[in-house]
């Protein structure tokens, strides 16, 4: 009876530490998740995403930046796809966001289709939008890595939030690595994430400042740009983020160490500060830019997620349930 009673109150124990340290949400993260509930829904996203991103490969782009943009706030999990109500601040209308953000209807029309093919609302928004930027980047020709899936949807948005959290071309080096540490990433995942401006193009309102103010930039680059950024007007021209705005290569790089990134939030990163040689290693080696894109984009996609009876799952990617 006494060897029975210290089993019971050990196991009583080991409970109450459960309950008081509950495991992370990542841990209830599964890259199988979906494979008994609905094995169609990957390759429906897939599908969906490759069909997109070839009538438009700029869309690649699109939601890979959406899926950065959503994870920036409270964490992945689909607050941005949210459209303004009484009760809800959309993202959609923060400063990074408005006129920008876009892919919303290609996020609709995943989630349509993976609907119909589980018979049911069972995959979340939030999941949607992480796969998708895997697919987008596969697409153009970047590296594959293994998504766990699980999140759920939040209830509500932050467009506060999204304003404050969300990285601004305009921040120089010591801002971008205390945004990025504010999210849980270090400085190799700045850069190295910073990478995803391989792909897509940027308004002229965003380079603005740097074509006409900054001197470490190739003044052969600024003249021709100015031609597409005048000083004043023109705020939505474009102009690619790198030679090859729908290739995922490491063309980004190299444009760093020559002085020819876009934004100056991207050209901080290669300015004689302590992210240069994290620069220089990737321009060197394309390779493992690819391997640790991967790696950090699994570590951003996991952090601070909704899981278990946490959220929901939207039937509709704009609104709650």
């Amino acid at each position: 009876m006494q060897t029975m009673s210290t089993i019971s109150i050990l196991a009583l124990l080991v409970l109450l530490m459960f309950s008081i340290f509950p495991t992370s949400s990542a841990s209830a993260l599964s890259s199988s998740y979906y494979n008994r509930v609905c094995p169609e829904a990957l390759p429906t996203i897939k599908r969906v995403v490759e069909e997109a991103v070839a009538q438009e490969r700029r869309m690649g782009a699109s939601l890979l930046r959406l899926h950065f943009h959503d994870c920036f706030v409270n964490g992945c999990d689909a607050s941005i796809l949210l459209d303004q109500t009484s009760t809800i601040d959309s993202e959609k209308n923060a400063g990074p966001n408005a006129n920008s953000a876009r892919g919303f209807e290609v996020i609709d029309r995943i989630k349509s289709e993976v609907d119909k093919v589980c018979r049911r609302s069972v995959v979340s928004c939030a999941d949607i939008l992480t796969v998708a930027a895997r697919d987008s980047v596969v697409a153009l020709g970047g590296p594959y890595w293994k998504v766990k899936l699980g999140r759920r949807d939040s209830t509500t948005a932050s467009r506060t939030t999204a304003n404050a959290n969300i990285p601004s071309p305009f921040m120089d080096l010591k801002a971008l690595i205390k945004n990025f540490e504010n999210q849980g990433l270090d400085e190799e995942d700045l850069v190295v994430l910073s990478g995803a401006h391989t792909l897509g193009f940027a308004q002229c309102r965003t380079f603005r400042p740097r074509i006409y103010n900054d001197t470490n930039i190739d003044q052969a680059f600024a003249s021709h740009l100015r031609t597409i950024c005048p000083q004043v007007g023109g705020d939505s021209n474009l102009a690619p983020l790198d030679p090859t705005p729908a290739s995922f290569d490491g063309r980004y790089f190299s444009n760093l160490v020559s002085k020819k990134g876009l934004l100056g939030s991207d050209q901080v990163l290669f300015s004689g500060g302590e992210t240069d040689e994290i620069v220089s290693k990737y321009n060197d080696n394309q390779e493992k830019f690819f391997i640790d894109f991967a790696k950090s984009m699994i570590k951003m996609s996991e952090l601070n997620l909704l899981t278990g009876n946490r959220g929901q799952i939207r039937n509709d990617c704009r609104k709650i349930n």
